[in-house]
């Protein structure tokens, strides 16, 4: 009997052993993180996240991403920029920075109905999978395309803070701050340094899995 009930005792831990504990839930296995396409992510529940949005910079760009240090913001990119600066691309890869797909400015997706569709599918071909996140150039989500994310699985995120230069915003619980780098309107990289220094900024997923997800719900 006792023989027996040994042979059970290391059966047993063999299983545990081979069984993955419950952990911190990685962006990697999410889809959606909202109940109906009406919601979208404006906020976590602790810490901050920055953002960047990227359609326009050459050198000056490829230089502040060469000298990022972990842990990295979240990049979105717009995928016309994506096409003229394949070496940038490719060095945000070998960094593995996190990547999302920026759109053009919301009212675009009313004139043209597959213009999501084709953003995604460079996405992917350029990336190997379909983004996390998307956000309008100019956080404008209209009820077709918020529809069209919900069915391609594809979170929308919006943002808490839209920071382009002055005074520093103050430390809000939660906030995901978005900085532009665009023609009309872009933040100066001296700037930019000096949000980054302000505060210590973590992952999206660690900001957004604490876990209350503040969303804005867009009427119809």
């Amino acid at each position: 009997m006792k023989q027996k009930t040994i042979i059970l005792t290391i059966l047993v831990c063999g299983i545990l052993l081979l069984v993955p504990f419950p952990h911190k839930p990685s962006l990697l296995s999410v889809v959606k993180l909202t109940e109906e396409p009406e919601h979208i992510i404006v906020r976590g529940s602790t810490g901050s996240a920055l953002t960047v949005n990227i359609s326009f910079g050459d050198v000056d760009v490829e230089n502040w991403i060469a000298n990022l240090k972990a842990p990295y913001p979240l990049l979105f990119l717009d995928m016309d920029w994506v096409d003229r600066f394949p070496e940038t691309v490719e060095l945000i890869k070998e960094k593995n920075i996190p990547v999302a797909l920026l759109g053009h400015a919301g009212e675009a997706y009313h004139q043209k109905t597959d213009l999501l569709k084709l953003q995604l599918e460079q996405f992917e071909t350029v990336f190997g999978s379909q983004p996390l996140w998307f956000r309008t150039m100019d956080e404008d989500f209209p009820l077709l395309l918020r529809t069209a994310l919900w069915e391609a699985e594809v979170n929308a995120l919006g943002s808490s803070t839209i920071y382009t230069a002055g005074e520093i915003p103050p430390i809000v619980e939660g906030e995901i701050i978005s900085v532009p780098l665009h023609r009309d309107v872009r933040i100066s990289f001296g700037d930019l340094k000096k949000l980054m220094d302000s505060r210590e900024f973590q992952p999206l997923e660690d900001v957004l899995f604490a876990m209350s997800v503040k969303v804005k719900k867009v009427p119809k």
